[in-house]
């Protein structure tokens, strides 16, 4: 069997697919494709499930895997690409407009997933939660049903290349002095909503009751934001926001003993590598399913909201301001709560 993933966006969506990839790929022996935006085509690169990803636009850096990517600007040539591998289905994880075209240019049996879009609505505009108590995983694999796979409990998975964990402590003693030994915590910075971060004197109020350096992981318009947050205690904070690829980023939480986090594609990739989280939800809520997804019978996470705001959540995804201009469901987050559950 060849069958094709569709995923285009983003960090996070793309890691939460990990699960539906690897069952097809071991239990019906399937040989996996993948489509995706080029900006996220190493994620499912890295996979060594994967056979080949097919991505949507230029490469924007050199990728780590060449080799494993097709890159286009043309969707039309993309589905001349897919269709010369002669797919046995398609498995729709995004389920939009364009994957929705590309599935019938494809012309092979197509499975999609439900995206709960009205019950999100509801939930958001009137508070009704019809939202079933399920993990978007767990839909996803819902979705790969019909072609014979089971759910196998394993929980999701991001491969890292090898010479970037073994270069990692090496990394960390050059940029931060941190030795190989030494143990430190993570805060993610990113999310790519301001109504999903935790303002700046909040990281630095939680950063104060904590005793361990702490790494600020996060993409380079974090970079100012972890600097401010940095100078209130420059020999505790180190600011790698911009500085380190995805890649880094995760063998850093790798190594750390902690993760705190906002609802962010890092959240998931921590989840990936099993690590204990600490996650910070503002306008979003975990009843939409994008909780971290860890192993059957093992939760390594701590969510901590803020609860009884008829506000909440003003949106399924996020703003670049609050709404009602308050945003109390960040502002209100109790730091000593949330260091209270830090281990020591």
């Amino acid at each position: 069997m060849r069958i094709l993933l569709i995923r285009f966006s983003s960090i996070g969506d793309i890691v939460l697919t990990t699960p539906v990839l690897r069952c097809i790929a071991e239990q019906k022996g399937a040989e996996v494709f993948y489509l995706t935006k080029a900006a996220f085509a190493d994620i499912p690169a890295a996979h060594p499930l994967v056979s080949r990803v097919f991505a949507l636009g230029s490469p924007g850096k050199a990728p780590h895997f060449p080799e494993k990517i097709h890159f286009s600007n043309s969707l039309a040539e993309l589905v001349g690409a897919v269709k010369s591998l002669k797919l046995d289905a398609v498995v729709d994880l995004h389920n939009n407009l364009r994957s929705h075209i590309f599935r019938r240019k494809i012309g092979v049996p197509a499975y999609g997933f439900n995206k709960l879009n009205w019950e999100k609505w509801l939930l958001v505009q009137f508070g009704i939660n019809l939202l079933p108590p399920k993990h978007i995983v767990d839909r996803y694999l819902e979705a790969a049903a019909p072609l014979g796979v089971q759910p196998d409990a394993r929980g999701l998975d991001f491969p890292i290349p090898p010479v970037i964990t073994e270069a990692m402590p090496e990394l960390l003693y050059n940029e931060f002095g941190l030795s190989p030994e030494q143990r430190f915590g993570t805060f993610v910075l990113g999310a790519t909503h301001f109504t999903k971060r935790l303002p700046a004197d909040k990281w630095i109020e939680l950063s104060s009751k904590i005793s361990l350096p702490i790494v600020m992981i996060g993409g380079p318009a974090e970079h100012a934001t972890a600097e401010a947050i940095r100078a209130s205690n420059p020999s505790k904070l180190m600011n790698a926001c911009g500085k380190w690829n995805l890649f880094q980023s995760a063998a850093a939480v790798q190594r750390s003993e902690w993760v705190v986090t906002h609802d962010t594609g890092l959240m998931h990739i921590a989840a990936a590598l099993v690590k204990p989280i600490f996650s910070i939800w503002g306008n979003t809520l975990p009843e939409f399913g994008m909780y971290p997804y860890f192993p059957k019978g093992m939760n390594r996470n701590t969510s901590f909201e803020v609860k009884g705001l008829s506000c909440r959540p003003c949106s399924k995804i996020g703003f670049d301001h609050c709404p009602k201009g308050h945003f109390k469901c960040m502002n209100q987050q109790s730091m000593d709560l949330i260091a209270g559950q830090l281990p020591k």
